[in-house]
């Protein structure tokens, strides 16, 4: 599988596939922790995560402009995994959200998830670029497929493996505190916290309760100890995040010499087209962009109905 393929493609894939599982782990519990920590629900939980989410792509675009005008893929990388880690670092800061702090800690989050998607527009195209000129050395270029192929098998071991993660630590933290997962119970503790003393809620806490084994003295305070528990478990997943990027930057950083860089490509000799070889050049590139607006459209309409 291995065979005839360049040395610098298993670090660089190594290195991709400790950032994705950074960023899987924090993906698994993202809106989750948004509706638990700051008591927001479901549908603006989903449209901060929807706002983050085409930030990465579009992030992206911005990300290849800047190596470009830099003719600096490397360095541009390096930023990207230091940019990331940094808001990692800021949601795994395990800080009590409160009545008086919950905007300027809201902001923060939303900062921290700015600079994931940021981090994340210089890291991965700038990454698979430098993979594809691996393979510009006649030497390899037969097995340019089946590098890629391997590539993203290491990218999918760590998009499957991440999302065990945070609920492994969550749960470890809960149960350190004699209590157990409920995903409904952090809203029906925002609820009561916030003013919502009807039987129907006080009831379901206290039947949530019961069912793991808590005793309830007081309800504020459960509530309260309840979802500072739950999301300090939260925090212990982005934590991982962290370290799952500090390895991933380690790794680029130990082997980005043997990799090459895009931006010293050799300058290829000036080729002239006659004025039919143009407009035949101009109509073929057409209809390769209508080609993909119309397969974008397929996956945007796609991904929109989910």
């Amino acid at each position: 599988m291995f065979k005839n393929q360049p040395k610098g493609l298993i670090p660089a894939a190594l290195s991709n596939m400790g950032e994705r599982f950074g960023y899987y782990i924090m993906n698994a519990v993202l809106v989750l922790f948004l509706c638990s920590k700051f008591g927001l629900s479901e549908e603006k939980s989903a449209l901060v995560y929807s706002f983050f989410y085409a930030g990465i792509y579009i992030l992206s675009l911005v990300g290849g402009v800047i190596a470009d005008k830099l003719q600096n893929y490397k360095g541009t990388i390096i930023w990207g995994l230091v940019i990331m880690t940094l808001g990692y670092v800021v949601l795994s800061i395990p800080i009590l959200a409160t009545s008086e702090n919950t905007t300027w800690l809201l902001s923060l989050t939303c900062a921290a998830l700015f600079f994931i998607a940021f981090g994340n527009g210089l890291f991965k195209g700038n990454l698979q670029a430098i993979v594809g000129q691996l393979y510009d050395n006649p030497k390899y270029a037969s097995q340019r497929d089946a590098g890629f192929q391997i590539f993203y098998v290491f990218i999918n071991i760590g998009g499957v493996l991440a999302p065990f993660i945070a609920p492994l630590l969550r749960g470890w933290w809960l149960g350190e505190h004699g209590l157990a997962y409920n995903a409904q119970l952090p809203e029906l503790c925002h609820k009561f916290l916030g003013g919502e003393t009807g039987a129907d809620v006080v009831k379901g806490i206290t039947d949530i309760a019961n069912g793991m084994g808590a005793t309830i003295t007081d309800m504020s305070t459960f509530c309260s100890q309840y979802l500072e528990v739950f999301n300090t478990g939260i925090h212990y997943s982005f934590i991982a995040s962290v370290a799952a990027m500090l390895i991933s930057l380690c790794i680029f950083l130990a082997t980005k010499k043997g990799l090459p860089s895009p931006g010293k490509k050799e300058q290829a000799a000036a080729v002239t087209y006659s004025a039919e070889e143009k407009k035949a050049m101009a109509n073929e590139i057409k209809q390769r962009m209508y080609a993909l607006f119309a397969v974008l459209a397929i996956a945007i309409f796609f991904w929109f109905s989910f």
